[in-house]
């Protein structure tokens, strides 16, 4: 089963860290991603632009609003993700406290229950 592993950043912390503590966990990410690319499980995996760099999108074709943001009173943001493919939540759960900074950045793991390709309510592996 696919699972997505959200890496939740959170500048306050982040901030707080030493450049040594970043660096770190930054540089940890590799061996994380060796590690389950060595096991197979790997899937994909993406870091994601601070949300200042976003815009947020409503409307339909012909009647479309564009506006910078998000604008959340949220203090967490989804920094990253990766996408792996595990035996079950509890490998899951493993995983997402194998990656580097979790005593610091939590990790949600939640679910994939649909993949382009495969249809709703099927299973998302061939």
């Amino acid at each position: 089963m696919k699972y997505l592993l959200i890496i939740q950043m959170n500048p306050e912390v982040w901030e707080s860290l030493s450049d040594d503590e970043r660096n770190e966990i930054a540089s940890g990410q590799q061996g994380f991603m060796d590690t389950i690319t060595a096991s197979g499980e790997m899937v994909g995996t993406h870091a994601l632009a601070d949300p200042s760099q976003s815009a947020v999108v409503r409307g339909r074709p012909g009647a479309v609003t564009v506006t910078d943001g998000p604008f959340l009173e949220a203090k967490e943001y989804m920094g990253g993700f990766y996408v792996v493919d595990c035996d079950g939540p509890e490998r899951a759960h493993e995983l997402a406290a194998m990656i580097p900074g979790t005593d610091r950045l939590p990790v949600e793991v939640r679910p994939v229950i649909f993949t382009a390709g495969y249809g709703l309510g099927e299973p998302d592996t061939p």
